[in-house]
């Protein structure tokens, strides 16, 4: 099992840097202005050309029209996006780079809202009012489990390197998403951190 793992919020080039040569797969830059992890598009761009081939640019955006979500691709270069609060699913259909959408799970929230999926994969993330992401929270990871059945499953909520072995061990994720779980402050990427969760990975790939 080759794990594939995003590092999010990225906001300085040394932090993608560190996160690339721990193995990451992906890097992921916050284009939603009301989060403390915003990153400029311009800014964005120039880590983006500074990243390896093989190393997929991230954006991610919340309740953006069709038009603007072209826009941001073509300043700040991204090839992903990773969309919240999406209003409405048929504008991103056909859209020129591959897509995935949040779902936030509450106490309330069913499985059955993954059926009408568009996109290649989906994430699962942990609701806390008020904020898209980043929260530092896990979920029922067993709700994770089931939701497989719909595609495949990017795991996000309070990934870290404590606790990244179980949740490949337990849930088998087509991909996870780390953001808060290795920063020193809100922003800031931990070297350490970055290094610990990546050798948990690998701990955890001998044993899968």
């Amino acid at each position: 099992m080759i794990t594939k793992v995003k590092i999010c919020g990225i906001t300085r080039r040394e932090d993608a840097e560190a996160a690339v040569d721990a193995g990451a797969s992906a890097i992921g830059f916050i284009f939603i202005r009301s989060s403390p992890r915003f990153i400029d598009p311009d800014n964005a761009k120039q880590i983006v050309q500074s990243l390896p081939p093989f190393v997929t640019p991230v954006g991610v955006i919340a309740d953006s029209p069709r038009s603007e979500a072209l826009a941001l691709v073509a300043k700040a270069g991204v090839r992903c996006l990773q969309l919240h609060d999406l209003g409405s699913a048929k504008d991103y259909r056909e859209f020129p780079i591959p897509y995935y959408r949040v779902f936030r799970v509450s106490p309330e929230f069913k499985l059955d809202q993954l059926k009408t999926i568009r996109g290649s994969a989906f994430m699962l993330d942990t609701f806390v009012d008020g904020k898209l992401g980043g929260t530092g929270k896990t979920f029922d990871w067993n709700v994770a489990i089931q939701a497989k059945q719909y595609g495949r499953l990017i795991l996000s909520g309070g990934i870290n390197p404590e606790n990244i072995g179980e949740a490949l061990r337990r849930v088998a994720p087509y991909a996870i998403d780390v953001n808060s779980g290795i920063e020193q402050s809100t922003g800031v990427k931990d070297r350490e951190k970055i290094r610990l969760l990546f050798d948990a990975v690998r701990a955890a790939e001998r044993t899968c």
